[in-house]
């Protein structure tokens, strides 16, 4: 007996030891909360998983993308940036991997960010000939627009964002005016979302600008149009994305990559947390319908984040050793 319970006590002790080790390793861990819903998430779902999985000590500093890569291409801090899209800092970010500052993880969203005009499923299946955006086009009655029915409506984004001036850009090259829509300015993030949403109470057509992932599209069914012409890199940064270029052509958007980008510090010293950190993603559908439920229930960045461990356990524990999956499951 005495035997028997020297050695549990010498097991229990050696791995308390583990244990401290490997908290030891990852220590403390900066994350970057991104001012925008599903990076905020992500960044809750890593603070949940990092702590009570690998034993890291984690502080959540409020970020964006530019003063977020900037700070950590110049002093490595944060340690972490779940939701980086990349596309945006491509140049300098290529320049800080190949100078060993900065590591690209995984891609945290798997099917990339999406931009594009959208009409609801509701229209799409009654419609099942409008699959492009041309052939919406062609059917200004079923686009009423809000201010004046007698007219049809393309909904643009909010003043001062980059989708604003792609969006006129390709509805001039697309010749929606001559075809009975007219812009319209959407006025606010609130006001593009309002839009939309009264679209479905009221079973109108709605035609326009949207992105993904978002509430927005995890609470309402949308369909992406394609535009019926393939990306054209060169063109868009020469044109579409331009100011009232003079003579834009049909381009479809392009597909956002969007990664985890960590420092190099942090993957010296996470240990196996820098495995998780390379392993995890989730897709666009199943982060709208998060964000669908943090919008229903006001809840916050991190109600959110628990609200998606305990609801898609058979997603996130692939990301992860069983011991871990273990341990994160009793903290919820």
């Amino acid at each position: 007996m005495k035997k028997l319970l020297a050695s549990t006590v010498l097991v229990a002790g050696i791995y308390a030891m583990s244990g401290s080790a490997q908290a030891a390793d990852c220590g403390d861990v900066s994350i970057s909360e991104m001012n925008w819903a599903s990076a905020g998430v992500a960044a809750y779902v890593d603070k949940v998983i990092l702590e009570n999985g690998y034993g890291c000590k984690v502080t959540m500093i409020t970020g964006d993308t530019m003063p977020t890569f900037t700070s950590m291409n110049e002093k490595a801090e944060p340690d972490l940036a779940p939701e980086m899209w990349v596309n945006a800092v491509r140049t300098p970010l290529d320049a800080a991997i190949a100078e060993g500052r900065l590591i690209q993880a995984a891609p945290l969203l798997s099917d990339g960010g999406v931009e594009g005009w959208w009409i609801p499923k509701f229209l799409a299946d009654a419609h099942p000939d409008i699959k492009t955006v041309q052939q919406a086009l062609a059917h200004p009655e079923l686009f009423p627009a809000p201010e004046d029915a007698s007219k049809a409506a393309v909904h643009n984004c909010p003043s001062g964002w980059n989708c604003q001036i792609s969006t006129a850009n390709l509805y001039k090259a697309l010749g929606a005016a001559d075809k009975g829509f007219e812009l319209v300015d959407t006025g606010s993030a609130a006001g593009l979302d309002g839009s939309i949403a009264n679209a479905f109470e009221k079973k109108t057509g709605w035609l326009g600008y949207y992105w993904a992932p978002t509430a927005i599209l995890g609470k309402y069914e949308m369909v992406k149009l394609s535009f019926d012409a393939p990306h054209d890199k060169a063109d868009w940064d020469a044109c579409t994305a331009v100011p009232d270029c003079a003579n834009p052509k049909v381009n479809s958007y392009p597909t956002s990559d969007v990664y985890t980008v960590v420092t190099k510090a942090f993957a010296e010293k996470a240990g196996v947390a820098m495995d998780y950190v390379k392993t995890r993603k989730w897709d666009n559908q199943t982060v709208g319908k998060v964000l669908a439920w943090m919008d229903n229930n006001q809840g916050s960045n991190e109600d959110a984040a628990k609200y998606f461990l305990k609801t898609f356990p058979e997603m996130w524990t692939t990301w992860v050793a069983p011991d871990v999956a273990t341990k994160v499951k009793a903290s919820l």
